[in-house]
């Protein structure tokens, strides 16, 4: 679920954002400035609770790449595209 109050992100908003703008867990890792099994253990659900920090981290390098958040308003959390998002991003 997403938090709004401390923009932290749900693992299927993670995957849905990096797949939007083609971007692997490598790159992704790198962008926001943590491990690639960070990120894949936080797409797959890891029993492992990651700290606002790198949340926020993960987040702000996804919404840099052009990914909207979406919370959850009753239809249910999301991503979608920004208006105006970079036309070229570090992609697979």
């Amino acid at each position: 679920m997403t938090d709004a109050k401390n923009n932290v992100i749900s693992p299927a908003q993670c995957r849905a954002g990096r797949a939007l703008v083609r971007m692997n867990q490598q790159s992704l890792a790198q962008a926001a400035e943590v491990s690639t099994k960070t990120v894949a253990d936080f797409e797959r659900e890891i029993e492992r609770q990651l700290n606002v920090r790198t949340l926020r981290a993960i987040r702000a390098a996804l919404e840099a790449a052009g990914v909207e958040f979406i919370p959850e308003n009753g239809s249910g959390e999301g991503v979608r595209f920004k208006k105006d998002r970079p036309q070229e991003t570090n992609v697979i």
